[in-house]
């Protein structure tokens, strides 16, 4: 496909999926999975997802089967994530012969038994926390390609705070410093784009406040543990998306040229690139998108954990 002349936030997470569904390691998966309490209709896993997007993730633990009786509470700050969540959990039970109720702002998935009750809200996360501290705990806390988009040492408390004593943290997708783009078009200038890419990471302002980290994945080691969590699991999740006989698998080409237009956009003017010469690397990369040439790696680790039954303090 040519590069779009313009881009949707929503559209690319859509085409994500597919690139996701690779990449998360099914080891930690598994790790997440025999660990899970199962959920029954009288007491069903209480379950919290944080920039939820628009719900892949959801759609993923229901037909990968992680999910069988559960309270399942979705919040992302974008409205629009929300709703496009909401219509796509009633797509999805259509097309997988589920019921699906709807009630307010809430949805009841009925399948075999089963039955997951999906609370989807537009909040911000700080916000969501201040508000049920204290007065809400899940079982399970997801994360997924979140937790590299804010500052960590101060934002991981505040999250693990919201899990019951002894419940699970699977955190997924964790950017740790490697994005990899070829065949290379310029090996110097190449290098130079990624080290500035990556620099804007760590540079990242939201709020006023730090919010990124372009190695946050390794760096998540030391701060799960200073946090008081049991990691029990973690592994490689890396990106890998390519061409097959000249084509890219579902909708991963748009994928792709998303990605490059987010990397041009965030060196768009900077000082220490030529503003031509980059001009011209943007266009050959989305070039080789649109004949099938281009390979794109970004290294991340997923984690799956434990917050302990006590804590110091308690």
């Amino acid at each position: 496909m040519n590069a779009p002349h313009e881009y949707s936030f929503v559209r690319y997470l859509a085409a994500k999926k597919s690139v996701d569904d690779r990449a998360l390691n099914r080891h930690v998966w598994e790790t997440l999975a025999s660990g899970l309490p199962a959920g029954t209709a009288a007491s069903p896993l209480r379950a919290l997802e944080i920039g939820a997007g628009i719900g892949t993730m959801l759609e993923r633990a229901l037909d990968w089967e992680l999910l069988t009786n559960a309270d399942y509470t979705a919040i992302d700050a974008q409205a629009e994530n929300i709703a496009t969540a909401r219509q796509r959990l009633v797509d999805w039970s259509s097309q997988r012969g589920c019921q699906a109720v709807k009630t307010g702002d809430r949805l009841m998935l009925e399948r075999m038994g089963q039955r997951i009750s999906v609370d989807l809200e537009a909040a911000d996360l700080f916000d969501f926390i201040r508000r049920h501290q204290g007065r809400r705990a899940w079982d399970l806390v997801i994360a997924h390609a979140f937790l590299d988009l804010v500052d960590i040492p101060s934002s991981l408390p505040k999250i693990l705070s919201l899990l019951s004593p002894g419940g699970l943290f699977y955190f997924t997708i964790n950017f740790d410093g490697a994005t990899l783009l070829e065949p290379l078009v310029d090996p110097v200038f190449d290098d130079l784009v990624q080290q500035l890419y990556h620099r804007t990471m760590d540079e990242r302002i939201t709020g006023g406040a730090a919010s990124g980290d372009s190695r946050a994945g390794r760096h998540l080691f030391a701060h799960l543990i200073q946090a008081q969590a049991e990691i029990l699991d973690a592994g490689a999740s890396d990106w890998v998306v390519f061409p097959q006989a000249g084509r890219y698998p579902a909708d991963e080409a748009y994928f792709l040229h998303f990605i490059l237009h987010t990397l041009y956009t965030a060196l768009r003017g900077h000082p220490e690139l030529d503003t031509r010469r980059f001009e011209a690397w943007t266009a050959r990369r989305h070039q080789q998108v649109e004949q099938g040439e281009l390979v794109y790696i970004a290294h991340q680790i997923d984690f799956v954990g434990k917050y302990p039954q006590s804590r110091v303090g308690d």
